[in-house]
C-alpha cells in the first residue's frame, strides 16, 4: 500500500518495486506483504527481490483488468453472479500460487459482501460522525436500520462467501498457504465476529484463521456498528496475523502514533507469534513510517526483540 506512486521513475506507468523493497529494508522492515494493488510486473519483481522477505500476499494479487473492465480486487467472493464468484475464486488461487512460489505462509482475503455497496445507513452515520453527531435518537435509528438490513441479506450472500472460502482453502492447504479472513471496513462486508467464528469452525488453524485489521475494527466501533474489542476478545485464539495502522476520526491507514487506536487492547490481546503488517498509506512520509516501529514496540504491540 505504502509504495503506490512513491517509487515511479519519470515517464513510467508503474512503481519500481525493487526500489520499494530496498527502501522498506532501510526503514527497518525485515519483510513485507504484497498488496492487491500491485500489477503483475511489480509482483514478479518483489518475488525475486533480495532486500526483504515476503510474509503474506493480499488477495487478489496481482491486480489486473478483467474482461468486463473491472479490476480484479473489485470481484465479490459472495456475488450472486456465479460467473463473477468463480472468477474471484480463480484470482485468489493465483495469489496462492504466488505465495507458494516465494514460501509466504499467509494470504489475506476479503470474503466479499452484500451487493449494492455501502448501506445508506452507514453513509449517513459517517456523515454524522464527521459532523460531531455521535449519539441520539436519529443515530440509533440509522444503526438499527443497518443491522436489520445486513441480517436480512446475509442469508443470501453469506453461504456464497462460505462456498468461496471452501474452494480457496481446498487449493491453498496442500500448498502450505493459510487463508487469513480480514475484518472489513464497511458494515455490508463479511465476516462479522459471529460469522467469522462459524466459518472458521470448519477449518484447522493451519488452513484458515482470522486476520485482524486494527483500523477497520476501530472505524466500525466509532460508527457504533461493532465493538472493536469483540474481534480479539472472541477470536484471538484464531488470529493468524494483523494489519496495524492508526485511525484519525474515520480515516485509517495512518502511521501508528498518529491517531487514537486502542493500542493497549491490541498489545494485550494480539497473539505474540503472529505477523504484524504495517498497512500504511502512500501519503505518509518515511520518518513516520520508520517511527511506527519503536512506537508499537514501546507499547508492547511488537515484541521487544523483533
Amino acid at each position: 500500500m505504502w509504495s503506490q506512486g512513491r517509487f515511479r521513475p519519470e515517464g513510467a506507468n508503474a512503481d519500481d518495486m525493487l526500489a520499494f523493497a530496498k527502501a522498506a529494508a532501510g526503514l527497518g522492515f525485515p519483510a513485507i506483504e504484497i498488496n492487491y494493488v500491485i500489477p503483475p510486473q511489480g509482483v514478479e519483481a518483489l518475488l525475486s527481490n533480495d532486500h526483504v522477505g515476503i510474509v503474506s500476499l493480499h488477495s487478489p494479487t496481482p491486480r489486473i483488468k478483467i474482461a468486463n473492465g473491472k479490476s480484479s480486487d473489485a470481484l465479490n467472493l459472495a456475488s450472486t453472479n456465479e460467473e463473477e464468484r468463480v472468477l474471484a475464486v480463480e484470482r485468489a488461487r493465483v495469489t496462492v500460487d504466488h505465495a507458494a512460489r516465494c514460501g509466504a505462509r499467509y494470504m489475506v482475503v476479503h470474503l466479499g459482501g452484500i451487493e449494492g455497496g455501502m448501506f445508506r445507513e452507514e453513509g449517513e452515520l459517517r456523515k454524522s460522525y464527521d459532523a460531531g453527531e455521535r449519539d441520539g435518537a436519529e443515530i440509533d435509528v440509522l444503526r438499527r436500520g443497518a443491522v436489520e438490513r445486513r441480517a436480512e441479506a446475509a442469508g443470501t450472500y453469506l453461504p456464497l462467501a462460505s462456498r468461496s472460502l471452501a474452494e480457496i482453502t481446498e487449493y491453498a492447504a496442500p500448498r502450505n498457504v493459510a487463508v487469513g479472513l480480514e475484518n472489513r471496513y464497511h458494515y455490508h462486508e463479511f465476516p462479522g465476529p459471529g460469522e467469522l467464528r462459524e466459518l472458521l469452525d470448519y477449518y484447522p488453524p493451519e488452513v484458515a484463521g482470522f486476520w485482524l485489521d486494527v483500523g477497520h475494527a476501530e472505524v466500525l466501533d466509532r460508527l457504533g456498528l461493532e465493538r472493536h474489542d469483540r474481534w480479539l476478545n472472541e477470536l484471538g485464539d484464531r488470529c493468524i496475523g494483523a494489519h496495524v495502522h492508526d485511525v484519525d476520526g474515520l480515516a485509517d491507514h495512518r502511521a501508528p502514533g498518529h491517531g487514537t487506536a486502542d493500542w493497549p487492547h491490541y498489545a494485550e490481546k494480539l497473539p505474540p507469534g503472529v505477523p504484524r503488517v504495517f498497512e500504511i498509506n502512500q501519503k505518509v512520509d518515511e520518518q513516520r513510517v520508520a517511527a511506527a516501529i519503536p512506537f508499537l514496540r514501546d507499547r508492547g504491540v511488537l515484541p521487544a526483540s523483533s
